[in-house]
């Protein structure tokens, strides 16, 4: 059997899926959740054989904590599927409702995509959260999860055919390519007209690729080279903390702090003590001229450090002689993902909530919170980055499609 057989299969699967009540497609998600915890240890054995070949093959930090489950991780999956669950399915809802004068009804509804394909990496929670957002939006799904966590995925794979296959629906909803190695991600970015949209998530270059050699709709999630603007009347408890969360949190993430931006004015009072909080925490300090003078033990920045996204403990920092600077730069160097501005100046805050060109803007808040879950929407796909169809933290309803309802009573067109 090929890829593109079990591409088609989980076309097939789709149409049933798509009728599924929200009761029903609860009822596969509860399924889910329970055979997660009826099969933890089965599930960390092969996370275990995964993360020793991922050791073995030297693979970076960051990738091996995302990589990484544990019983709290999967704990954690188990909680956002109850979150999913409670939260009301938009599959149905009315988007617009008119009538024409001459009399025609008009209702433009939510409807499941039909197959929706994801491309990631050594992410076997993306397995679980994109699987139950999309079975909850009445679609089928086809995952490429990569070699990195094969093992991982072929359990979490069956736990979801099996809560499928508990409930007497069609297990086939959900395919994996894994087995096929690239060819199956290939295989998926040429099904036209069987996969109806492709998410890639990962590292910048899979998903350029991704957006480069697809003839399959591609939502683009970004990677996330993240800004915070300190301003000159920032408060220094909200600066040290705030820069804290969003850099040392958990640096491996997309929404973690990666360039950090400081007001000129702001360098004696604010910008020593956040720095010696990071270093304090082990954040080795990229630094411009200004920075290196004021922090000694930061290391001269080069021009690659402020397009860089580090995914672990290293933080670019650059002082600017004003706000204008400061979206001059993010403007340039933005991956469009999260930017964050500290100020207790209203008209810098409404500025930069207004200028700044990204999917998620913020006023005294980590960039940490750029989060399907901390946003309310249960597990999330990921953050779009782009313009079309969705932006930022994708939930349920960004996994949807619409199709218009027309009723009539004779009407024919003049």
């Amino acid at each position: 059997m090929s890829a593109l057989d079990l591409i088609r299969k989980a076309k097939d699967a789709s149409k049933s899926i798509g009728l599924l009540t929200s009761t029903e497609k609860n009822q596969v998600l509860k399924s889910v959740s329970v055979l997660l915890s009826q099969r933890t240890q089965e599930l960390l054995d092969a996370n275990q054989i995964d993360l020793d070949n991922a050791e073995a093959v030297q693979m970076s930090s960051s990738l091996q904590d995302r990589l990484r489950l544990t019983e709290a991780r999967i704990e954690s999956l188990r909680v956002a599927i109850a979150e999913l669950i409670n939260i009301p399915d938009p599959i149905g809802e009315t988007v617009r409702d008119i009538t024409r004068p001459n009399g025609l009804h008009l209702k433009e509804i939510r409807v499941p995509f039909g197959v929706i394909g994801a491309i990631y990496e050594a992410r076997p929670n993306v397995t679980i959260d994109i699987a139950c957002m999309a079975l909850k939006t009445g679609s089928a799904i086809i995952l490429r999860g990569g070699s990195a966590a094969q093992n991982t995925n072929a359990v979490l794979v069956q736990i979801l055919k099996d809560a499928l296959s508990a409930n007497r629906h069609n297990p086939e909803a959900v395919q994996s390519v894994d087995e096929f190695g690239r060819d199956g991600a290939n295989s998926m970015m040429k099904a036209i007209g069987l996969i109806d949209v492709l998410i890639p998530r990962g590292s910048a270059s899979l998903i350029h690729a991704v957006i480069e050699e697809s003839k399959v709709p591609v939502i683009q999630t970004g990677d996330g080279v993240v800004h915070i603007f300190l301003d000159a009347s920032a408060k220094l408890e909200y600066a040290v903390e705030i820069v804290k969360n969003a850099k040392v949190q958990r640096p491996t993430v997309c929404n973690a702090l990666e360039t950090l931006l400081v007001h000129k004015d702001a360098v004696e009072n604010l910008l020593v003590p956040v720095l010696q909080e990071l270093d304090n925490s082990g954040v080795i300090i990229h630094g411009d001229e200004t920075v290196c003078e004021a922090f000694p033990k930061a290391i001269p920045a080069t021009d690659d450090d402020w397009s860089s996204e580090y995914l672990s403990l290293e933080l670019a920092v650059k002082v600017v002689d004003s706000l204008d600077e400061a979206l001059t730069h993010i403007a340039q160097y933005s991956t469009s993902h999260t930017e964050s501005i500290i100020t207790e100046d209203k008209a810098n805050a409404e500025r930069f909530l207004a200028e700044v060109d990204s999917a998620v803007v913020m006023v005294n808040a980590s960039t940490r919170f750029t989060d399907g879950g901390e946003f309310g929407f249960g597990a999330e796909v990921g953050i779009a980055t782009q313009k079309l169809h969705a932006r930022g933290p994708m939930g349920l309803t960004e996994l949807t499609s619409t199709k218009w309802l027309v009723r009539g009573q004779g009407q024919s067109r003049a």
